[in-house]
């Protein structure tokens, strides 16, 4: 077992699991034949889960993301900070 300290930055861990996330959605309501980002819209705007599909748990997933998170990280990446 090796002695190193490993360091974790809790904010960058969750960027990547909201991007993993967003992705799977993405994918799940582009597989059955929705647009994906008016879709992904509706809900962010509303917080109505219906507006995403249960194909592949993708409403689920998306569920485990607070949406004041989804959009700070939305944000964040278009501003490229």
């Amino acid at each position: 077992m090796d002695e190193f300290t490993r360091k974790f930055n809790a904010a960058e861990d969750k960027e990547q699991q909201v991007h993993y996330i967003l992705t799977s959605v993405y994918e799940s309501l582009k597989e059955k034949g929705y647009d994906p980002i008016n879709q992904i819209v509706g809900y962010i705007l509303s917080e109505d889960p219906t507006y995403i599909t249960n194909h592949n748990s993708a409403r689920s997933l998306i569920c485990k993301i607070d949406r004041d998170e989804l959009l700070q990280v939305l944000v964040k990446s278009y501003l490229e900070l």
